[in-house]
């Protein structure tokens, strides 16, 4: 007999603090019962109650070919015959770091890991290692994993010191963290002037995929990395949600078309790169990378990196996207998608604006795209909740969050595109 996902969901409460393993999917932010997905294939999930939707979470990125792509579960079902772990290197890992450095120009040499917070957390202890500095930059809105030193907020006037957004991290630990506003180059001209020769790095989201989507602009990245470059701090694209989906050299591929020699000094990956297994990688320069152990000082270790299935499932994934004109039809499919939303909501007499990228996307119920966390705030948050219900009971599977990207998977086919406007434009009316 199934069971219901209100059923599924008074469950987990019991044993899963608020009843999940993330808290986005407990949908606290637009109210209401989650859904427990029991199955999924292509651009589609089942729930615990046997209705479909079409997918626009993709898993939060990973599933860039939809789910179950058959390329990727023969490579999955062969690896996992061979052997689940090893804790020995092999191959595979050799081949996927060799797939992922072949496609961005500025990695040498990549660390392989499990998760992106892993990755993220173990790029900026090389950063400050490379340097033998403490200070690191972030930008409000920007999401890089949950290590201690990341979960910051910014305090009052300009450039403060972080302080946690979280219990259980100490003062202490984010103290050495400067939080800036996305996009304000005049903030950035500040802090380094003051305090540049003191950052070991400033890390990035170049695309910031959690507050929806918002890019950063040109005049914004080439004055940051002339910064960093003036001042011998490191500059770390967080491509973990951006790499291998908005392009197939990931966001720094874009920048480097409009800024000349433009690359990070050290990137970070997931998602897209395990193929929805737990995968995540963090890379640089020969000489950055080589200070890592065993042959540097700066310490980084995990039993499961480099897992013989999960680089099965990332390799195989990264070798269908890196098939010509993938990227193209990709985008193609999401721009439609976008366009539609946007025309729907015009003809409605809603306020919405769009933006995307390669096979990510996101919207806003504003009459401008924001450019800051700030102006994501302002956006008709309540709109954006009635929106998202009205969606899922057309069977439209969104983010369960104002501040989350959305994703679009070679999968989606020209009707899921269009099925997916009409209902936006029936629930804009609702």
């Amino acid at each position: 007999m199934k069971k219901t996902n209100a059923e599924l969901f008074a469950r987990a409460q019991r044993v899963i603090p608020g009843g999940v393993n993330s808290p986005v999917r407990a949908f606290r932010a637009v109210g209401g019962t989650p859904r427990f997905i029991e199955r999924a294939q292509g651009a589609y999930l089942w729930d615990a109650e046997g209705k479909r939707y079409i997918d626009y979470i993709g898993s939060w990125g990973p599933m860039i070919l939809g789910h179950g792509h058959p390329a990727v579960l023969e490579a999955v079902q062969k690896a996992a015959v061979d052997g689940f772990s090893f804790g020995a290197p092999t191959e595979r890992e050799v081949e996927l770091a060799e797939a992922i450095i072949a496609q961005v120009p500025g990695v040498e040499q990549v660390r392989l890991v499990s998760s992106g917070t892993e990755a993220g957390m173990s790029a900026l202890r090389l950063a400050r290692g490379a340097t033998g500095r403490v200070k690191i930059v972030k930008f409000e809105g920007c999401y890089h994993g949950h290590a201690d030193a990341l979960l910051v907020k910014a305090g009052s006037g300009l450039a403060t010191f972080g302080h946690p957004t979280s219990a259980g991290v100490p003062e202490d630990v984010v103290k050495h963290t400067l939080v800036l506003e996305y996009n304000n180059v005049e903030q950035i001209e500040q802090v380094f002037a003051t305090q540049g020769d003191e950052i070991a790095c400033v890390m990035i989201e170049p695309i910031a995929g959690n507050m929806n989507f918002v890019r950063a602009s040109v005049p914004f990245m080439k004055r940051l990395r002339e910064l960093c470059t003036q001042h011998g701090t490191l500059l770390v694209f967080d491509e973990v949600m951006t790499g291998f989906r908005v392009a197939l050299g990931g966001a720094q591929s874009l920048y480097a078309q409009r800024i000349p020699g433009f690359r990070p000094d050290l990137s970070v990956f997931g998602k897209v790169i395990g193929g929805g297994m737990p995968l995540a990688a963090f890379g640089g320069s020969r000489a950055v990378m080589s200070l890592l152990a065993p042959l540097g000082p700066v310490y980084q270790a995990g039993t499961l990196s480099g897992n013989p299935v999960a680089t099965a499932c990332g390799l195989a994934t990264l070798r269908e996207i890196a098939r010509p004109g993938f990227f193209e039809a990709l985008a193609a499919r999401t721009r439609a998608l976008v366009d539609g939303l946007t025309a729907a909501a015009r003809a409605a007499g809603v306020p919405l604006v769009g933006d995307c990228e390669g096979g990510m996307f996101g919207f806003f119920f504003a009459d401008a795209l924001p450019q800051n966390y700030g102006a994501v705030l302002a956006t008709d948050k309540d709109r954006f909740n009635r929106y998202f219900h009205a969606m899922l009971e057309r069977g439209i599977y969104l983010a369960p969050a104002l501040y989350e990207a959305g994703f679009v998977s070679a999968a989606h086919s020209a009707a899921d595109i269009e099925a997916t406007v009409a209902a936006s434009a029936q629930a804009l009316r609702a």
